[in-house]
């Protein structure tokens, strides 16, 4: 599973420039991380709801997937 992880770490890269920013201007993920951090996400009017949860799943998934191999990269040159 590692090896795999580290391995395709080109397949995340263009995952994350594709999916990760769509919509490109702004990139919609940097939206939801913004409204997350701006702690209204969770509670008021303007609550996040299932589908954008999903939405922050979707998007941020590839950033994840590129940091996990990125970081598996840097323990296997140690």
């Amino acid at each position: 599973m590692k090896q795999k992880l580290r391995d395709n770490w080109k397949l995340f890269l263009i995952a994350s420039l594709t999916l990760g920013l769509a919509p490109f201007n702004p990139p919609h993920i940097w939206g939801k991380i913004q409204w997350i951090l701006g702690g209204s996400a969770f509670s008021g009017e303007h609550a996040m709801q299932f589908q954008d949860y999903f939405d922050v799943l979707l998007h941020g998934l590839p950033w994840v997937l590129l940091l996990i191999s990125g970081i598996l990269h840097l323990l296997k040159k140690k």
